[in-house]
């Protein structure tokens, strides 16, 4: 039986090639929004740090209605350290839209999300989006697009996957790539006929999968997943099992039900398959579990979420200004926001570290984490982070560690200092292509020579690179790769920065703060282009003599301080260091805060004690 009253879609593409602002479009045609109704523009991406970065974080469920059919879309993450979102939530669909810019063509994460849909048979609607660019390139895009079918072999159907041509910011679709359209009609048109409706039975016992899972404060765990078979009811009695773990078995009650409509989630008494729903009272429910009705356990089978590359050391925070500006500092609170993060993101792995008070936390790349750090830092979390370092795998008793396949688009009078850094990092070239006083370049390069390589080439390149990297495989180990041949500035007693130790300082590189700024011994103040690590005096103050006064000779002029964004500290620190991370600051510090300490351990570690 099919239920020909729904349609489930989920909308994949690269970062920026504008699934959000189609969602917008398809919402305001499905009139989810009165016509006087004032509608922000981007409007599922909800989260404040969505809104700020431009980015979708986190795959978003809302739905619209066509000509009485209810379309079930899901907005899903562009960036590729979100790629777990996507994974997960392909299972609650029958069809994906492939969304493609019309000038940049398939990117990487286009490929990974294509690869994700065509291995679970799904039907396919190609949206090659923003046709209105004035360098928009849409035969040769279609030509790309067809050639990523072919390599990755997609069945005949697939192959004669339907293109439509859309500009998502104005609203538009057509089947004619050289005419605009007026509105979404041939967009809504070409999912009611190309995309599949749910198909189950109706009549046998309920069955449904879980693809989403968060914590509400007020009703506790919310789960949301597709019935694949029968029906659900409010107060229904139902037991929560699991494909991979047969011990997995507990009884439990519906005790509230909703689906979406719109970007609301409106309560219902009853449900039936083909329905994407949310269940709310299964405290211990999570992402992978089917929830079926007694009479009948069968759980169904959930893809395999690719393993994390890198992972950070998070700690409880044990600086001298510890416990001054966060609002959950001790382990426990650490423990239960990491573990609760584990359970709504399959990508993220949390282990207990080597001691009481720290955690090794797992994930899919810079991004991924820094996001958690990020959202924990407005949350009141205080706490401390290691270096990033990538998770080496032993294959046929060889070292291995992850390549990531990079994607640079540079000017062409940048391509030697591009050339020279990937030199340094183990990048081998695998194309060239030159594109109107600009060059396309690819490379496989290890994971670990990523590491603050992007803030050093948009410096490098006055700005105008254009970056994307995605995982490609495990090979054998490059060697040893010279991380930064930067050192670090370091603060040489505890106290407040003043103009004139820092006037002095600065002769030795580029300072971090300003005048006024509390710091610490062993806290890192600047970076010293030279390498090796100095350590000055930045609360060094001026006396007075016999000659003349300590205000004397004020008009001292200061460089503009290096103000580092989270990512840029996180790619800033070396082995010794650790980021100090609270919600009113980040500081970046040397694990060993004493100075002769410090050199003690180096001077060991130099003669191989230890």
């Amino acid at each position: 039986m099919t239920n020909e009253k729904i349609r489930n879609v989920a909308i994949i593409a690269h970062v920026d090639h504008g699934k959000t602002s189609l969602v917008n479009e398809m919402l305001k045609q499905g009139h989810v929004f009165r016509e006087n109704q004032q509608v922000e523009d981007r409007v599922m991406d909800s989260n404040a740090l969505e809104r700020e970065r431009g980015i979708t974080i986190l795959a978003k469920n809302t739905s619209c209605v066509y000509n009485g059919t209810k379309i079930n879309i899901i907005d899903t993450p562009g960036h590729a350290d979100f790629g777990g979102e996507v994974e997960r939530v392909l299972k609650m669909v029958d069809g994906v839209l492939l969304l493609v810019d019309a000038y940049e063509g398939p990117m990487p994460q286009t490929r990974f999300v294509l690869q994700k849909a065509l291995d679970l048979n799904l039907s396919v609607v190609v949206v090659i989006n923003k046709i209105d660019r004035p360098d928009a390139r849409i035969r040769e895009v279609i030509d790309e697009v067809l050639e990523l079918f072919l390599e990755l072999d997609a069945n005949e159907d697939q192959l004669n996957s339907p293109f439509v041509f859309c500009s998502a910011r104005n609203g538009t679709a057509s089947l004619d790539q050289n005419q605009t359209g007026e509105n979404l009609t041939p967009l809504f048109e070409t999912i009611l006929s190309s995309i599949p409706a749910p198909s189950g039975d109706v009549e046998q016992p309920l069955q449904l999968l879980i693809s989403s899972a968060e914590h509400n404060d007020y009703v506790g765990k919310l789960a949301v997943g597709k019935i694949t078979r029968g029906k659900i009811k409010e107060g229904q009695n139902i037991v929560v099992c699991n494909y991979f773990d047969k011990t997995k078995f507990q009884k439990a009650k519906i005790v509230s039900l909703l689906v979406f409509e719109g970007l609301k989630r409106v309560p219902v008494k009853e449900a039936e398959m083909g329905e994407i729903v949310c269940v709310a009272g299964l405290e211990n429910v999570t992402i992978g579990d089917t929830i079926c009705a007694e009479e009948k356990l069968e759980p169904v089978e959930f893809v395999k979420i690719a393993d994390p590359s890198i992972e950070m050391t998070f700690l409880v925070n044990n600086s001298p200004f510890a416990g001054t500006e966060g609002k959950f500092v001790t382990s426990r609170h650490l423990r239960d926001r990491l573990k609760k993060e584990a359970v709504k993101d399959l990508s993220l792995k949390v282990q207990d570290g080597e001691t009481a008070d720290s955690f090794i936390v797992r994930g899919r790349g810079e991004m991924h984490l820094s996001i958690l750090i990020e959202n924990m830092r407005r949350d009141g979390y205080e706490f401390q982070v290691s270096m990033p370092k990538v998770l080496y795998k032993t294959i046929d008793g060889k070292k291995c560690e992850p390549i990531d396949r990079l994607f640079l688009d540079v000017p062409e009078d940048c391509v030697g200092v591009v050339m020279n850094k990937m030199g340094q990092r183990k990048g081998d070239l695998v194309m060239m292509n030159p594109q109107g006083g600009r060059m396309k370049m690819e490379f496989l390069v290890p994971s670990r020579g990523l590491f603050g390589f992007k803030s050093e080439l948009l410096t490098d390149t006055r700005g105008e690179a254009v970056i994307n990297s995605i995982f490609d495989s495990y090979q054998p180990y490059k060697g040893e790769i010279i991380r930064r041949e930067y050192g670090s500035l370091i603060a040489h007693e505890n106290g407040e920065a003043i103009t004139y130790g820092l006037f002095n300082a600065q002769e030795r590189g580029d300072l971090f703060i300003g005048p006024g700024v509390k710091v610490y011994a062993g806290m890192v103040v600047g970076q010293n282009p030279k390498g090796g690590d100095i350590v000055v005096n930045v609360c060094k103050k001026k006396h007075l003599s016999n000659m003349r006064s300590s205000g004397a000779d004020d008009a001292l002029r200061l460089v503009p301080p290096k103000n580092l964004s989270l990512e840029e500290s996180i790619e800033f620190l070396a082995d010794d260091e650790l980021l100090e991370v609270t919600p009113k600051n980040i500081r970046i510090r040397k694990i060993i805060l004493d100075h002769t300490m410090r050199l003690r351990e180096k001077g060991k570690a130099l003669r191989g004690e230890i």
